[in-house]
Order: structure tokens, then sequence, then C-alpha cells
């Protein structure tokens, strides 16, 4: 069988499932709900994003509908992939008086810019699905003086999650809750002094982490006192020309998108040792040497790097134009971008 051939049956059967999962969903009640995740954008324009999915209702007089109701939010991971992703469904987007109708994609995930004229802060967007009641997010709208902003990666940068081994990544993600998750030390304080020193900076988390796990990343974010920004993330699975998603490219693809869409700016970039992020942040700042403050590279302890695989090759970067940043931990990273003038 062609490689085409075999990668279009790979399709049809991920469908194939994706609708008989629907298919139970609705046999067993499940409600569709859109889910919206907190964007950014220009002064002409914003980036909004959501997920349509069918999901499972408490039942009356349990225990989860009791948490529900009292706001709790200790909620074990697994409980966020039971929802079942509504594919290529409409959604209309409102905001700034302009309403956008726009289709999910295979799946249900809704990434799209919103032509719209708005003033620089925060502002207020509205999603609705069909059959699914309407639901706000927070758009953070950059003015076009702002000079600089901030990425960071989430696993192993600012939270501890051991996540490249297999177990662990399964155990963090499925079963472990937002407050047994283990903070960074001194990250959360890094990233809160550099919003003070930069009020206008926007801040965007950019991991290769699915968006099933969204809500209980901006818990913990939440939880943890890191500023508020976009998260940027990836679903697992097919794409229209990969057997598997790339997290290496996402994270590429979505760099260059923030350099193309903001020429003026320059980042601080957040990453750490144990991964891909020194590789990728280094290709960036080949390319865009302009717009790179400074590259931040979280080092992994001993104990650490033996759960993720190792030590990624830090290389040479004494003939780079950008600054580069290692640390242990958010103090150390703090010391060396008030040693660049940036904090």
């Amino acid at each position: 069988m062609s490689g085409n051939r075999a990668f279009r049956l790979a399709h049809w059967v991920s469908d194939t499932v994706n609708r008989l999962r629907l298919k139970t969903a609705r046999r067993w009640k499940f409600a569709p709900q859109t889910v919206a995740y907190q964007g950014y954008g220009s002064t002409q324009w914003v980036r909004v994003l959501g997920r349509v999915v069918l999901t499972s209702k408490p039942v009356p007089g349990s225990k989860a509908e009791r948490l529900a109701q009292n706001g709790n939010q200790n909620v074990r991971g697994w409980r966020a992939f039971t929802s079942v992703p509504v594919q290529f469904t409409a959604v209309e987007i409102e905001i700034g008086g302009i309403t956008t109708r726009v289709h999910a994609d295979r799946g249900g995930l809704v990434d799209t810019v919103v032509p719209v004229e708005l003033t620089p802060g925060w502002h207020t967007a509205l999603l609705r699905a069909e059959g699914t009641p309407a639901v706000e997010t927070a758009i953070f709208v950059i003015g076009p003086d702002t000079r600089l902003g901030i990425v960071s990666d989430i696993d192993d940068t600012i939270m501890v999650t051991a996540l490249p081994r297999p177990f662990l990544a399964l155990w963090n993600t499925f079963v472990l809750n937002e407050r047994a998750r283990m903070a960074t030390p001194g990250m959360a304080v890094l990233m809160d002094r550099l919003k003070v020193e930069h009020p206008d900076a926007p801040v965007i988390y950019l991991s290769t982490g699915p968006w099933n796990a969204a809500p209980t990343l901006a818990r913990f974010m939440a939880r943890n006192l890191y500023p508020s920004g976009a998260l940027l993330l990836t679903d697992w699975g097919l794409t229209n020309d990969r057997w598997f998603r790339s997290g290496q490219e996402h994270k590429r693809r979505n760099l260059e998108l923030l350099a193309e869409e903001f020429p003026n700016m320059r980042w601080l970039l957040f990453g750490d040792n144990g991964q891909h992020d020194e590789e990728i942040y280094s290709g960036f700042a080949q390319e865009h040497p302009d717009l790179v403050a400074a590259i931040g590279i979280r080092q992994l302890s001993a104990s650490e790097a033996v759960l993720a695989g190792g030590h990624s090759d830090s290389g040479d970067h004494s003939g780079s134009s950008v600054p580069w940043i290692y640390a242990p931990d958010g103090a150390g990273l703090a010391k060396g971008l008030q040693d660049l003038e940036l904090l």
C-alpha cells in the first residue's frame, strides 16, 4: 500500500472511531460544550482559541456534582480526556462588536484570526457553537508601542513534571490534579517581577501538551500565581500531512508566527535543557536575532535529568548575538536578567 493510501486509510479509521465515540457519547447523554481559551492579538486583529466537545454531566446527587457546584477544582486529569471533539461544527465569535462565523477543525479546535479594531489591554470574546451555551474568554491586545514579550515552555520550566518518561507523563496527565503538581522554584516570582517591570508585555505559554490539559494547566498557573497568558498547546494524533503531530514543529511554527505577527517586538524565551528547547530557541535566534532579547534555560537537576532521559547539548553560544542564561531556578535566571538590565 502506498504512503498516501495508507495515510488516507488512517484518516478514515480516525474519523470512523471519532464518529463512534460521538454516537456513544450522545447515547450516554453527553452534553455539547464550547471551551474557550485565552487569546492574544494586536489593535487590528485577534487570535481566538477554543474547542467544541461533548462532555459528561455529573450524576445528580453525586460527589462530582457537589464539587462542581461548590467550585471545587480538585479534579484528576483523566476527566478532561473523556470529552469527545465535535468535528467541523460552526462556531460564532463575538468581539468588539464584530461577529465572525468559523468552523472547528478535525479535532474540534478553533484557532482563527478575527480582524477587529481594539484598544491595547484586556478584552472579552464570546464563543458559541450550535447547541451550546455561549462562553467568554479573555483576549490580550498588544499595543503597537510594546517592545518586549515573554514566551515560556511549561513542562520542567515552570512546572516540574519529568514529562519525557512515559510512566510519569501518563501519571501527570491522567491521574494527578493541579493541586499535586509542583511549581519550579522561583519561576512564578520571576514571571511576576517581569510583568511588574514590563506591564504591557504579553505572556505566551508554548507547550507540546494537549489541549485537553488546558483547564488543568490554567488552574495550576493561577494557583501558583503565574501571570495570566495565552496557552498554545497541540493535539495528539493525525494531522493533514503527518502520522503523529510533532511537538518541536508546533513550537517552531508558533515562534515563527509570533515573529511575523509582531516584527517590532523582542521576546524573552524560557525553556529547559531536558528536551529540545535549546535547539528550537537557538534556531529561532539565528533566524531572527533582532527579535530575541534573551534566552533563559532552566537547568534540570541530576535526578530530573535521569527522568528526562538526560540533558540536551547546550552547544557553544559564545558567538551568538543573543544572550543565553543558564540557572537551575527562577532566582538564578532573574540574576542573569538583572545583569542584562531586563529586570
